[in-house]
């Protein structure tokens, strides 16, 4: 869909009114897709994946600050050590998603990432599928993946919860492991990194 800038986007990027419109846009042409490396750039993403699961992206999106201030900035040590006081900390914070699952799943999670053998995101990054064309239309955008569902049963194996292979897949999109800009959108290709 083409905006008032002559810039056609996504169609799932133009779906938000009001101020969140704007919200929608810049995540969609400054991030979404983008290539994201870094094993706390990567845990946070997979952190705001999981407390969006069954929740609109955008909701999310409105509370990424909050979530980053009570979470450390994802510093994933710091929320590895995360106690039951950080749990009813975050509980009583009406600045984030306040669902004690997903919540104790993030303190798992860091747990199990501290815990890794190998770097974070070098492991994300090794389900990468291979390049492949835009889709044409948003019907043509897989919700799971061999790859994805491949991801979260290694990040299950390992003690990571919340990662389901959507999950998976959404992460994926999110962070360029996958390009899911439809052909006729504007943002360019990522190359390689």
């Amino acid at each position: 869909m083409t905006l008032a800038d002559g810039r056609t986007r996504c169609d799932w990027a133009v779906s938000a009114t009001g101020d969140d419109a704007l919200l929608y846009r810049d995540y969609h042409d400054q991030e979404w897709g983008r290539r994201l490396r870094g094993s706390v750039a990567l845990f946070e993403r997979l952190s705001l994946e999981a407390f969006q699961s069954g929740l609109s992206w955008l909701i999310i999106l409105r509370k990424r600050d909050n979530f980053r201030r009570a979470f450390d900035g994802f510093a994933i040590d710091t929320v590895a050590g995360y106690d039951d006081g950080d749990v009813a900390r975050l509980m009583a914070d009406s600045g984030i998603v306040r669902n004690r699952a997903k919540i104790e799943a993030t303190i798992a999670n860091a747990r199990a990432a501290a815990e890794l053998d190998t770097d974070l995101s070098d492991l994300l990054w090794s389900y990468a599928p291979p390049a492949r064309p835009r889709p044409r239309t948003m019907a043509d955008v897989p919700a799971i993946t061999p790859e994805s569902t491949a991801m979260a049963r290694e990040l299950k194996r390992r003690g990571f919860k919340f990662v389901g292979p959507t999950t998976a897949y959404a992460l994926m999109q999110a962070t360029g492991m996958v390009d899911d800009h439809l052909q006729s959108c504007w943002v360019p290709r990522v190359g390689d990194p």
